[in-house]
C-alpha cells in the first residue's frame, strides 16, 4: 500500500493521530527532504526509516519504491510540508503506483493553499491553483495576461527573493489589484497583509521578505 501522507505546513502539533498511526506502521517513509522529515519523526518518536524522493533522483527512486511495492512492502509518501504531490515531485509517484495497479490511499492534512485561503477574507467559492509563477518575468507576465479576466480567486506560491518583482509584475499588468501576502503560515513568526499591490511593494521594498509566501489576489476587490 502507498499511503499519501499530510504532513504539518509549520507547526508540528498540525498532525493527525491517523497520519503518526500510518508513519509509525509502514516499512518506508520516502521523503521530499530526510532531514526536513526526521525532525518531525524525531519529535513524535516514530523510528521508521526515511528515503529522499525529491525531483533530481524521481526517476531512480521512483523504480526502487514501486519494487518494495510490489513486493508487498507499505511506504508512505511524504514532502516538506503539507499535501505530497502539490507543487512537488510526488504526484509522478502517485501517477506511477496508479499504472501499475498499487493500492493506495491518503491521510488527508494541512495544505498550505487552503489554510491561505481561509484567512484571506478573499471569495472561497471559486478559486484557482496556479503553483509558483514562472521565474523569468517575460514568462511570468505572460502568465499573468493569462489571468486577466479571471473572476476566480487566484492562489499561487512565491519565494522571499521574487515576491516584490512578482508583485511590480501584478501591478503593471493587472492594474494595482488587491492583494494578499501570506508567510509563515502557522509558525512563529505568521503574518497577513492585505493591500492594493503598490502598497505591499513599498511595504516589502522596506522590509526584506523571509519565509515563504502565499500570494492571493480577486480581481473585484478594493483596496486603498
Amino acid at each position: 500500500m502507498l499511503y499519501i501522507v499530510s504532513t504539518p505546513i509549520g507547526n508540528l502539533k498540525d498532525i493527525t493521530l491517523r497520519a503518526i498511526e500510518i508513519l509509525k506502521k509502514v516499512a518506508l517513509i520516502a521523503a521530499e527532504d530526510t532531514r526536513h522529515t526526521r525532525i518531525l519523526t524525531e519529535h513524535y518518536n516514530i523510528t521508521t526509516p526515511l528515503t529522499s524522493y525529491f525531483e533530481h533522483n524521481e526517476i531512480k527512486k521512483a523504480d526502487f519504491l514501486l519494487k518494495l511495492l510490489k513486493e508487498g512492502k507499505d511506504i508512505a509518501l511524504v514532502t516538506d510540508a503539507g499535501t505530497p504531490g502539490i507543487s512537488d515531485p510526488g504526484y509522478r509517484m502517485i501517477q506511477l503506483a496508479q499504472q501499475n495497479n498499487i493500492p493506495m490511499t491518503v491521510v488527508p492534512g494541512a495544505t498550505a493553499l487552503i489554510a491561505a485561503l481561509t484567512l484571506s477574507g478573499l471569495p472561497a467559492h471559486h478559486f484557482i491553483f496556479e503553483g509558483y509563477l514562472p521565474v523569468k518575468q517575460q514568462a511570468r507576465r505572460r502568465k499573468l495576461e493569462e489571468l486577466k479576466r479571471e473572476t476566480r480567486t487566484v492562489i499561487f506560491y512565491e519565494s522571499p527573493h521574487r515576491l516584490v518583482k512578482t508583485l511590480k509584475d501584478i501591478e503593471e499588468v493587472l492594474g494595482d489589484p488587491v492583494v494578499v501576502v501570506l508567510r509563515e503560515l502557522t509558525k512563529k513568526f505568521e503574518e497577513m497583509r492585505k493591500g492594493n499591490s503598490s502598497k505591499l511593494i513599498l511595504q516589502f521594498t522596506k522590509i526584506k521578505p523571509k519565509g515563504e509566501f502565499v500570494v492571493l489576489l480577486h480581481q473585484d476587490e478594493r483596496g486603498s
